[in-house]
């Protein structure tokens, strides 16, 4: 292929990507890809659960395509991105935070910091990451992040010391064989990746290593217990169900950092 016909091919790719991430640019759903959760029923709600959800940050599971346009929040500089609209076909118009959305700036993807990168970087993110995707938006202080599920999370998230701010550095400590490892994390980020970027021996034995579901909150092999913790809401329900015998475990994956804490890994 000439240089000339490749570069304006390649051009038409990438476009093509982004058309089907972000379903922007049909005004009919007629060719829009019909998209189904994969995820447990009792994770369900609208379609696409909120994992995580305390002042300051909420974070979402969303199946590609997103249906979501982003801008810069300040143009050419590498500040990080907002909601600019919703399109109906994706799955963010589908969540039960879809009236929440537009405004809110993204805080992460799949646990990885983005408020301080280019436009263009943060895309690479999401074109990269699997579905669904783990996005995490800020959201003000004693805002209403919509629905009855805002209600039971604004009454269990009433310490009398404030949240921890979103990416700030605080200490998890992995009691793990006996022995005691102190690192650090970022509120926001999601546990299990930051314990994985620890060297943390989150799947033990080679079943666990084998088997394990990825992330996705289906396997419980990441369960990990409480013994303490400072700043964090009560456990999902869907963790009430899937660990029931252990009413201080929570599944890593399923959990981003919300303050210091102290897991017993096993």
């Amino acid at each position: 292929i000439p240089p000339d016909r490749r570069t304006a091919h390649n051009k038409m790719k990438f476009t093509q990507q982004l058309v089907s991430l972000l379903v922007l640019a049909s005004s009919s759903t007629a060719f829009v890809p019909q998209y189904q959760s994969t995820r447990p029923a009792c994770l369900t709600t609208n379609a696409y659960p909120a994992t995580t959800l305390f002042a300051g940050l909420l974070s979402l599971e969303l199946e590609k395509p997103l249906g979501i346009l982003l801008e810069e929040v300040e143009e050419g500089q590498p500040v990080g991105v907002k909601v600019e609209e919703l399109s109906d076909a994706g799955s963010a118009a589908a969540s039960q935070y879809a009236d929440q959305l537009v405004g809110l700036k993204l805080a992460s993807v799949m646990g990885e910091d983005v408020t301080a990168i280019s436009f263009d970087d943060v895309m690479d993110k999401i074109i990269d990451a699997p579905s669904p995707v783990q996005i995490a938006f800020e959201v003000e202080d004693g805002a209403d992040a919509g629905g009855e599920a805002d209600e039971t999370a604004s009454a269990a998230a009433a310490p009398a010391e404030p949240q921890f701010a979103i990416g700030e550095t605080v200490t998890i400590t992995v009691i793990q064989g006996g022995a005691e490892t102190p690192i650090q994390g970022r509120v926001g980020d999601n546990l299990r990746q930051t314990l994985l970027d620890n060297n943390i021996e989150v799947y033990q034995g080679l079943k666990q290593k084998l088997g394990n579901c990825g992330g996705a909150g289906q396997c419980t092999f990441c369960a990990c217990d409480f013994v303490k913790s400072e700043g964090w809401l009560e456990r999902s329900e869907y963790e009430d169900g899937r660990l029931a015998k252990s009413p201080n475990a929570r599944l890593a994956c399923l959990n981003n950092i919300q303050g210091p804490a102290t897991i017993n890994m096993g």
